[in-house]
Order: structure tokens, then C-alpha cells, then sequence
């Protein structure tokens, strides 16, 4: 038999026609479509051979402790991440570029004692966020406020500073599930207090506006005024004291009674000898 050829133009179309084919799913990882799971192997940073139709990527209990600039590739696709139970220290503040399609976050069970709002800037459509069981002490309003698609938070089981650090946005914008157990740590007076007992009262410092212009022009005004005030008013009370002292120490000298010449007190000494002695 004769051996069948395929036309050049035709083998050509057929690898074009040809499907992509998909990165090699990561040694340490187990894959499915459109899910990447690495939890459990020991992994200590974001394997970077992910496939970019990724749509879930675990990468639970391992012992990653720095998301560092572009931890991760780019990922469109990307909407469930969950890091829990790793060792995470500190996320960069360009650690989660390229995730905007991301929906689901989770950070809880990892070490993370502050968030900069920079870190969730790419995170546009994020809606629930998990930060159970860090060592997150405050949050800061900015690090909301850069999730404008937020609907649930996770922050039970951190040592919590009740203090204006807790926005109190908390209690009306976002669900919060399982509230009793966001509890207070410091003070101490307040130690396991729910924060969601506190009502908006209790934050009205963290309302009040800062000065307005008006005061920080009274304040540049008194301020040198007072200033020059004092010198003037310590110089002239200066002044008097010495003034009192010169005084009464001139009236001292003029009432004390005059003392005789040495020449004077030998001559007084020998009269009163010689009267002495023609007594005698």
C-alpha cells in the first residue's frame, strides 16, 4: 500500500484549528478544571504555573509566610483563593495584582497583625473576606473602604483594641455572621466584651470633624502672642525683684551707724588706758 500524505496547507489549518494546550498542572498540586488544589504539600510560596482558566485556587495548610510583590500569575478567571491555616506574616501591598475577578478571599488562621489598604485596591469585586483567627489588633476604615463590593466579613477570634480603630461602619454595611464572637481583648476592662454591643455612642469621638480654619488661625495668633507675653511679663517681674533688692539694700547701708578709722580706734584704746591708769 501506498503511504497517504496530508497536504502541507491542510496539516497547516489542522494545527491552527489545533486547541491550546493547557500548562502542565504543577507537581505539587492536584487539578481539575478550572480548580487548583495545593493545600497540605508543604508548600512555602505561590507555585507560579497556574492555569490562567483558574476559577479556584486552595492553597491551604502550608507554610507560606510573605506574599511578596505578584505572588501570584495573572488569573481573569480567578474567584475563590483561600490561604487558611498557613503562616502568613505580611501580604505585599502589589501581592493581589492581577486577581480583579476575585469573589471569595480567604486569610483566616494565619499570623497577619496589619492590612494596608493598598493590599485590596486590585480586589474589586470582592464580596466575602475571611479574617477569623489572626493577630489583628485594628482595622483601619481605609481597608474597607477599598472594597466597595464587600458584603460579608470574617473577624471572630483576634485580639481586638475596642477603641475608634474599629469603624463602626462594621454594625450597619457588612454582615458579620456568628457576631457574639467578635469580642473585645483590650482593655482590659472590656476584656471578651462583644464589640457588637457597643452602640454608635460609644464612637462619637470617632465622628467629631477636626478643627476648622478658624481655630487654626486663633491657635497661630495666641500662640506667638502668648509666647511674647511671657517674656515680657517674666522680664518685668525680673526687673522688679532686682529694683526691691537694690532698694532695700541701699536703706540698709543708710541707717547703719558709722565705723571709725583703724587710726582712730588705736587712738580711742589709749585714752582709755591712760584714764585707766591715772585712776588707779
Amino acid at each position: 500500500m501506498g503511504c497517504w500524505r496530508v497536504p502541507s496547507p491542510v496539516l497547516a489549518l489542522l494545527l491552527l484549528l489545533r486547541p491550546p494546550a493547557w500548562p502542565a498542572c504543577p507537581a505539587a498540586c492536584r487539578c481539575s478544571p478550572g480548580q487548583v488544589d495545593c493545600g497540605e504539600r508543604g508548600l512555602r510560596q505561590v507555585p507560579w504555573s497556574l492555569w490562567a482558566n483558574t476559577s479556584t485556587l486552595l492553597l491551604g495548610y502550608n507554610f507560606i509566610t510573605v506574599l511578596g510583590p505578584r505572588s501570584f500569575p495573572p488569573l481573569p478567571g480567578l474567584r475563590l483563593l483561600s490561604l487558611a491555616h498557613n503562616r502568613l506574616e505580611l501580604i505585599h501591598g502589589q501581592a493581589l495584582l492581577g486577581l480583579g475577578a476575585l469573589r471569595e478571599l480567604d486569610l483566616s488562621h494565619n499570623h497577619l497583625t496589619v492590612l494596608t489598604p493598598e493590599t485590596f485596591l486590585p480586589l474589586t469585586s470582592l464580596a466575602t473576606l475571611n479574617l477569623g483567627s489572626n493577630r489583628l489588633g485594628e482595622l483601619q476604615p481605609e481597608v474597607l473602604g477599598a472594597l466597595p463590593q464587600l458584603q460579608v466579613l470574617l473577624l471572630q477570634d483576634n485580639p481586638w483594641v475596642c477603641s475608634c480603630a474599629i469603624p463602626c461602619a462594621l454594625q450597619h454595611h457588612f454582615s458579620l455572621p456568628e457576631k457574639s464572637l467578635l469580642l473585645c481583648r483590650v482593655p482590659e476592662q472590656l476584656n471578651k466584651y462583644p464589640i457588637m454591643a457597643f452602640g454608635d455612642e460609644s464612637f462619637r469621638q470617632c465622628h467629631e470633624t477636626s478643627l476648622s480654619s478658624q481655630h487654626y488661625i486663633a491657635f497661630f495668633i495666641i500662640g506667638p502672642f502668648s509666647f511674647i507675653a511671657s517674656i515680657f511679663f517674666c522680664t518685668f517681674m525680673g526687673s522688679l525683684i532686682v529694683l526691691y533688692h537694690s532698694v532695700r539694700r541701699e536703706s540698709l547701708c543708710w541707717r547703719r551707724p558709722p565705723q571709725p578709722s583703724p587710726g582712730q580706734a588705736v587712738l580711742h584704746r589709749l585714752q582709755w588706758l591712760a584714764a585707766t591708769w591715772s585712776q588707779s
